[in-house]
């Protein structure tokens, strides 16, 4: 995935807290729609984006799909961002 759409994934608010709650521990789609005063479709478009942008990963069980966090992109991100502070 292209840092562009990391970069733009993580500059939602809502975005940001379905991440900081797949911190926790995997999540159905269904927990996740319960914490937001959000229509299911807005959910799952913001769940969309995540997994687009490489942030998260869907596993199918059953009848549900559970998403968990992908921190292998984030230490490209901060290491990214950790190069354009080294040494000049």
């Amino acid at each position: 995935m292209g840092m562009n759409e990391t970069l733009k994934a993580i500059s939602d608010p809502v975005r940001r807290n379905i991440l900081s709650m797949l911190k926790e521990g995997r999540k159905s789609a269904g927990e996740i729609g319960e914490q937001f005063n959000l229509t299911g479709a807005t959910v799952s478009y913001h769940l969309s984006k995540l997994k687009g942008a490489g942030l998260i990963a869907e596993q199918k069980y059953k009848n549900f799909i559970y998403y968990e966090i992908n921190t292998s992109v984030f230490e490209d991100v901060l290491s990214w961002i950790y190069m354009l502070g080294g040494d000049k």
